[in-house]
């Protein structure tokens, strides 16, 4: 849970806490992705925000994509290399995928 906090922001965690529908879903996301992948040694939270980054962008996830933008951020990601991340996801997965998520993060980069 520190791990997610630390990325996602406290804001977004407690609000999320506050859907009992989906609570065993959080549990879920946190115990494997948060827990199993996210706090694992080979890579840093900087290198991992930028390949959940360019995998969010090429599948087309647009919410999760711009909380991530904002995650990236809090790791010590740059605007730059943001940027850099998105270019690389029109090269491997098509410029529509590319061109949306440029669009998610100015909007992001925009608010913050």
């Amino acid at each position: 849970m520190a791990v997610r906090r630390a990325v996602l922001g406290d804001e977004h965690v407690d609000r999320a806490a506050l859907d009992p529908f989906g609570a065993d879903f959080q549990r879920y996301a946190t115990e494997t992705a948060w827990g199993a992948v996210w706090t694992r040694p080979g890579l840093d939270r900087r290198t991992r925000s930028c390949v959940a980054l360019s995998g969010l962008a090429a599948l087309g996830h647009e919410r999760e994509l711009a909380l991530r933008v904002a995650g990236a951020l809090r790791n010590g990601v740059t605007r730059e290399e943001i940027a850099e991340v998105l270019l690389q996801v029109g090269a491997y997965a098509g410029l529509p995928a590319a061109n949306r998520a440029f669009e998610v993060a100015r909007r992001v980069l925009a608010d913050g």
